[in-house]
């Protein structure tokens, strides 16, 4: 018994190991592990049996928590969007921009995955979306079946990792910081994370063409009575666009002191990055529609389609994020600004329907109960895993590790890396964090940068072969038979499980250089992040004393308000009817400290002798 009492945190969560491979879900397995060992630990006089009492105000603490409001909110605008058909009309168009060129439609796979990422923020929405829209068309044209499926379900995952994410939620709340600076400390690896796939299909398309080869023209459905594609015009508004975007970047500063009436002399760099971006999707936005209203005929079929497919959901994402970043709206009211927008937007598109609202809303739902299920668990479990001095023995686990605080790092990375191979990033910002976040606050690491390092490591979560959820995803939808092409009818031969396996491996490397890069350069996730105010209270506390020292031939201010031509009046306590002491005269400066002494005038205002303190 002394070894079990020596040693209870430790048995304690190699015993949620055992729940968990036992099969049992999450949730309950965290729940029933943190009520078998809390009776036993008060049986065996671990803690006091008052540790379970605490149990209801922290289930109370969870229901009461606005922060996991925003779960649903968001988890709803993206299923709204993805059931209107904003993806197929993305992905059909951008496939057509990037068509004419080698590797174009996995790049266009790739910048409709970020945008439905920057959109929904629901990864399985993204996966589903683009394995049945996209899938089908890449085989149709000759792409390479491991590219294929690996350029697919990595597309879905940013959506894990660039805002709204709902991880970056959960994170943020198991570590005790604001949404907001977790989504603009997120904005810029999100979309590096993305570059690194577009390299990575560049790099295919010089020294492997026949693995990623260009859409045929007879695909290229967009085209002019001429014959021409229409790019000229399309690259021209894009320009224009672009200027305005750089110039409204350059001069955020005045924009904001214009705005706010006062001097700006900072803007962050995400807060940059999505109002210049909205700026130049406005003017886009104004030319297409003048063109349109008046006839212009300035603008090709593909550069309007382009312009009036891309600017909505390019305005929801401002709606969101750039409410957030400007301060404006907070993580919650920005998913139901969201929520609201992708309402509007199926309505408008008339893709709004009663089915498809019941649709979203049950499986907003679900996956909301989900969360929470897993929320009570984990705080059931890490109660009881704090009574029993839990975090101390993985503390003192952690800090003894060689190298500091970039060994810890790293070795938190590997466990993660390991962890996310059985458990999705839900379970492990529930059960890992927690344990972790005190660690790294106590050597001094940045807990943004700390929790968006962790984002980008259980991303590899989605993309682990056999375990992968995008994985599972991506093979509900993947043909598993042989098909007929409805295009070019075609026998197509089906997808198998292994290629879609050996596709996630070099995408799962790419996420682990991702996290490399972040932990070799934390000023990528810090950078954007407001700048702290320092505040030097020993600088306020002279100012104050300068403030209240009274100015030479100056009798010092009456401290209760009185006029200064009235003189006061002091009557001796226990004399009534007395008359009225003399004025007081101005105190001598003290012989020490060259000040006045109140006391001193107090005792001659009321001439009665010095009290022994």
């Amino acid at each position: 018994m002394e070894f079990i009492v020596a040693n209870f945190a430790p048995i304690m969560f190699a015993g949620l190991i055992c729940f968990l491979l036992l099969g049992f879900p999450v949730a309950f397995s965290l729940g029933a592990c943190g009520l078998f060992f809390g009776l036993v630990g008060i049986e065996l006089g671990v803690f006091q049996s008052s540790v379970m009492a605490w149990l209801p105000q922290r289930l109370i603490g969870i229901m009461a928590n606005d922060t996991l409001l925003a779960v649903p909110f968001f988890t709803l605008m993206g299923l709204i969007l993805e059931r209107s058909g904003m993806a197929e009309d993305l992905l059909d168009t951008v496939g057509q921009v990037f068509g004419p060129m080698r590797g174009g439609l996995a790049l266009a796979v790739i910048f409709v995955g970020a945008l439905l990422a920057a959109t929904t923020g629901v990864v399985a929405a993204s996966v589903i979306s683009m394995g049945l829209i996209s899938l089908p068309i890449m085989l149709r044209y000759g792409y390479d079946r491991r590219l294929t499926s690996g350029v697919i379900a990595a597309s879905g995952t940013l959506a894990q990792i660039i805002p709204p994410s709902l991880v970056l939620i959960i994170m943020a709340d198991q570590l005790g910081k604001s949404v907001g600076d977790m989504y603009k400390g997120a904005f810029l690896p999100g979309f590096m994370l993305m570059g690194l796939y577009v390299l990575y299909v560049v790099f295919l398309a010089i020294f492997k063409p026949t693995q990623v080869p260009a859409l045929p023209p007879e695909a290229r459905t967009f085209r002019e009575p001429n014959g021409s594609g229409g790019y000229t015009s399309l690259v021209a508004i894009t320009a224009l666009s672009a200027v305005v975007a750089v110039f409204l970047a350059r001069h955020m500063e005045a924009v904001h002191t214009w705005f706010q009436g006062e001097e700006v002399t900072f803007v962050a760099t995400d807060e940059k990055v999505v109002v210049a971006m909205c700026g130049g999707v406005f003017v886009a936005l104004v030319i297409a529609l003048i063109n349109k209203g008046l006839k212009l005929n300035l603008l090709s079929r593909l550069a309007e389609r382009v312009t009036f497919v891309l600017i909505p959901p390019l305005l929801l994402i401002f709606l969101v994020l750039g409410t957030i970043f400007l301060g404006v709206a907070t993580p919650t009211e920005g998913g139901a600004m969201g929520a609201m927008g992708a309402l509007l937007m199926a309505w408008v598109r008339r893709r709004m329907s009663f089915t498809l609202l019941k649709q979203a809303l049950g499986s907003t739902t679900r996956l909301s109960s989900f969360v929470m299920f897993i929320l009570i668990g984990a705080t059931v479990f890490s109660l009881v895993f704090q009574a029993a001095d839990g975090p101390i023995w993985v503390e003192h686990l952690l800090t003894s590790l060689p190298g500091g605080p970039v060994g810890f790092l790293i070795a938190v990375n590997v466990l993660i890396f390991f962890l996310a191979f059985f458990l999705d990033y839900f379970e492990l910002s529930f059960i890992v964090v927690p344990l972790l976040a005190p660690v790294a606050h106590k050597m001094g690491i940045d807990l943004i940068w700390f929790g968006v390092l962790l984002a980008v490591n259980m991303q590899t979560s989605f993309m682990h072969p056999p375990f992968g959820f995008a994985l599972f995803f991506l093979r509900s939808v993947a043909p598993e038979k042989q098909y007929v092409d409805r295009v070019t009818q075609k026998v197509m031969e089906p997808v198998t499980t292994m290629q879609i396996y050996k596709g996630a491996v070099p995408f799962v490397l790419i996420q682990l250089t991702m996290v490399g890069v972040l932990i070799a350069f934390p000023q990528i996730v810090t950078g954007s992040l407001d700048k702290e105010v320092k505040v030097n209270l020993d600088d306020i506390g002279a100012q104050m004393r300068d403030s209240l020292k009274p100015e030479e031939n100056e009798p010092p201010a009456d401290p209760y308000g009185g006029a200064e031509e009235s003189e006061p009046k002091v009557e001796v306590p226990g004399a009534e009817g007395a008359a009225p002491a003399a004025p007081a005269s101005t105190p001598e400066p003290s012989a020490e400290t060259g000040e006045s002494d109140p006391m001193k005038a107090m005792q001659d205002a009321l001439k009665t002798p010095p009290q022994k303190p």
